[in-house]
């Protein structure tokens, strides 16, 4: 990167700078991710991974070694939404497990783009929600409930703390919070599902785990004020402790690791998956990363911590934001992969 780029002289220094970062962060995240190993990880065999819902769509947008794109036909067109949802099928010993994971924001176009890419919700062995905000939770009961003939009862649906609780944010400039809403515990168990909170890694299906809370290591990734919740009575800034991600250990590839917002920050939530799978082979990073509205030193800490890890794929979306994935498709080329919604990605055999 140059000052011919187009960055003025004082953002060049500030992405110089950031490559000094990189070169001391990468030993320490190879010495520090493991120091406290936990038990392996069931290894799958192939993951594949459905975007159901994501910021962007083009039907145009060529295929990659991972990738199979929906391409549109005539009347029948992918649903593009602020939301993100995912599709998650392992494969053990040839026997094939799968799960849900997060539902959009609109439960009309997500099931729109179910439909076209032939999955059927009713096959999942167990449903998850990586956080309690709406544009990931709100399609939950609709698209459930549509499907509840086709889903065994006691099924189980998997949550971290407070995932049910109500939340706002306090928009720039504004002087009284945006109401987040809340998704119902008894909502979901009214469908006949199964609600499991868990605060540590667990197994939710063969080979696909949930972080549990997140661990908070890095010095840079901060929770933003404007993030509130309602604990009893009081409005409160929301630490976000509940949020979760799933993460895969694909044989001979390494880990996959699959995020909602990361909110907790998308290097904390790496992190945790290193430390609970016992291995930090990074096979790809997916999901949202939390840098839209993020500074420049933010986005260029995040990248020098994430390049260090050496993922040999990136795939950002959702809430990851333009500036921050322009930085990652600049300076990891090779690794770095556009989203578009009802994207299938294959890893491993």
């Amino acid at each position: 990167m140059d000052v011919k780029s187009g960055l003025n002289r004082r953002d060049f220094l500030k992405y110089a700078a950031a490559a000094g970062v990189l070169v001391a962060s990468g030993e320490a995240l190879r010495t520090g991710a493991m120091t406290e190993a936990a038990k392996g990880v069931t290894e799958v065999d192939k993951l594949t991974i459905w975007i159901l819902a994501d910021n962007y769509y083009d039907a145009n947008e060529p295929d990659t070694k991972i990738t199979k794109r929906y391409r549109q036909k005539l009347g029948q067109s992918t649903h593009s939404e602020h939301g993100l949802s995912f599709y998650v099928e392992t494969v053990i010993g040839g026997k094939t497990s799968a799960c849900m994971f997060d539902y959009g924001l609109d439960p009309v176009g997500v099931m729109n783009n179910i439909a076209l890419l032939g999955i059927d919700i009713g096959k999942a062995n167990a449903f998850g929600l990586s956080h309690g905000h709406y544009d990931h939770y709100l399609g939950a009961v609709s698209i459930l409930k549509q499907n509840q003939s086709r889903i065994a009862p006691g099924t189980p649906f998997y949550v971290g703390e407070e995932a049910f609780a109500h939340r706002y944010i306090l928009r720039p400039g504004a002087t009284e919070p945006t109401d987040f809403g809340q998704l119902r515990k008894e909502d979901i168990e009214a469908l006949g599902l199964k609600v499991v909170e868990t605060k540590t890694a667990v197994e939710i299906i063969p080979g696909a785990h949930v972080t549990g809370n997140i661990e908070r290591t890095t010095s840079y990734e901060k929770m933003p004020a404007s993030l509130q919740i309602k604990r009893g009575e009081k409005l409160e800034q929301d630490d976000m402790r509940g949020e979760h991600a799933l993460f895969f250990n694909v044989k001979g590839k390494g880990l996959v690791v699959l995020s909602g917002c990361a909110h907790c920050g998308i290097v904390n939530t790496v992190k945790q998956a290193q430390k609970s799978a016992g291995t930090d082979k990074v096979h790809a990073i997916m999901g949202g990363f939390h840098l839209i509205a993020a500074k420049p030193e933010l986005i260029q800490s995040t990248f020098a911590d994430i390049k260090a890890m050496k993922p040999d794929y990136i795939v950002p979306t959702h809430c990851t934001g333009f500036r921050a994935m322009v930085a990652f498709s600049r300076e990891m080329p090779e690794a770095f992969t556009i989203n578009t919604a009802g994207t299938k990605y294959t890893f491993g055999a």
